[in-house]
């Protein structure tokens, strides 16, 4: 069932330009590395546990990390071969962290898991089994945060879910692997949209589209006819219209307060891509051990969708599509939330969706200005704060202020920077602001 008419958030928003240059390429698999290095913090939370030493053998699927703690996420080899070591390394921010080396000796899968092509939309899991199973496979939010998926569904007794919320309007610049993905994979996630519903007993999924992948609305509404209890809504095209709580208020109306969750209002949001690796983990046993990367930037003359394991060097890839001339930054993620790669010498992690080339032109940052006070950050702000006033509190380091005016509600968009026509470092000044407003209110607590 579709919805013709558009829906958006009611409260700021901007309109950066697009720059979706891989969208007409199909997704591709990207050869295996010689080794490939796995990091053992790949989701939000604590790290996993590792359960192999060096000189171990594995296959594709086993699992070689432990989830100990409530906010953590089992990990799997994505490739089989020798673990050569587990030591220190570091991730693209340049700091070290635990993971395993493995060399990589063919590509043996276990044997549980169905690698057949086939869709199997029968599901014969129960929801406590289904939860389980996203559980043991590993699953995270593909759409940035990387929180692990079965806690969103262990809902405390006194909450009910009335909308599985799907977001599936990829609102960043250049990131089109959610769109390829609904229009390579869409009855897989639909299949997907129906594991969710049945884990979370909700009566009714509805799956958010921005306006301008006209294509793939159609495509997965076409589909979704098959299923009385999803909903397909067309979303106008606005940033962030892919951030929770905004895509909760245009698709349904309800509002998140202010330091809650989602579920608060009945509500559990999954990414599109998410939902494609939920079917894969419900209905094929698969665990999470490759991700889907957009590789794109405006001087990049080939611009490509891939599929990439886990664990595959980085470097790998930039020598594959050879980094364009007059490269100022490299970005993982896309312009307004990602962060820059400081670290070329890093690897694949579940939650890395896009690897960007920005200019040297484009990467240098103008001399920032006085501000003046024209209010821009302030219509732009999706959380209705004033960026303004908090970049001069934190400056000042008025914190108990800087809690007061709402800094930590900034979802960290990058709206109000965007289009500060001074070039104020908006969304620097409150990332150190929250930072430091979030240290005193535990010190208060404590």
């Amino acid at each position: 069932m579709k919805s013709s008419n558009m829906k958006t958030f009611t409260i700021g928003g901007i309109h950066p330009e697009e720059n979706k240059l891989a969208k007409e390429f199909a997704i591709e698999s990207f050869p295996l590395p010689k080794q490939a290095t796995i990091f053992f913090t790949q989701h939000l939370g604590a790290p996993s546990t590792p359960i192999i030493q060096k000189g171990d053998k594995v296959k594709v699927g086993q699992l070689i990390a432990k989830a100990d703690a409530f906010i953590c996420a089992n990990l799997h080899s994505p490739v089989s071969g020798t673990v050569a070591k587990i030591d220190m390394v570091a991730d693209i921010t340049g700091y070290k962290k635990p993971a395993a080396i493995i060399d990589i000796e063919g590509d043996e899968w276990e044997e549980h898991i169905d690698q057949s092509p086939e869709l199997k939309k029968e599901i014969t899991l129960s929801k406590q089994e289904i939860i389980e199973r996203i559980k043991s496979c590993g699953i995270v939010g593909l759409g940035g945060a990387c929180f692990p998926t079965h806690v969103k569904y262990m809902v405390p007794p006194d909450k009910k879910v009335d909308y599985i919320i799907v977001n599936a309007a990829e609102c960043e610049p250049y990131i089109t692997t959610d769109y390829r993905i609904m229009l390579e994979k869409a009855e897989a996630c639909l299949v997907g949209v129906q594991a969710l519903l049945i884990a979370s007993g909700a009566p009714e999924a509805i799956i958010g589209i921005e306006a301008n992948k006209p294509d793939a609305y159609e495509h997965i509404s076409q589909l979704a006819t098959e299923y009385t209890n999803i909903k397909v809504v067309k979303l106008k095209t606005k940033y962030p219209q892919g951030a929770e709580k905004q895509l909760i208020k245009a698709l349904t109306g309800r509002e998140v307060p202010n330091g809650k969750l989602p579920i608060e209002v009945g509500c559990i949001v999954n990414n599109i891509t998410t939902t494609h690796a939920i079917y894969e983990a419900v209905q094929k046993n698969k665990p999470l051990i490759e991700t889907y990367t957009t590789i794109s930037g405006k001087r990049l003359s080939g611009a490509k969708n891939f599929k990439i394991r886990l664990g595959t060097p980085i470097e790998d890839i930039l020598s594959t599509v050879g980094i364009p001339e007059n490269t100022g930054k490299i970005i993982s993620g896309g312009p307004m939330m990602g962060k820059a790669i400081a670290q070329v010498n890093s690897y694949f992690v579940k939650g890395m969706s896009s690897i960007l080339f920005i200019d040297e032109e484009e990467s240098k940052r103008e001399n920032a200005l006085a501000c003046l006070r024209c209010g821009k950050c302030v219509f732009a702000c999706p959380m209705g704060l004033e960026p303004y006033l908090l970049h001069f509190l934190v400056e000042n380091s008025r914190f108990e202020e800087c809690e007061k005016n709402g800094i930590m509600n900034c979802i960290e968009c990058g709206s109000c920077q965007y289009g500060c026509p001074s070039c104020r470092p908006l969304l620097d000044m409150i990332r150190t602001g929250k930072i430091k407003t979030g240290a005193m209110i535990r010190a208060r607590k404590n």
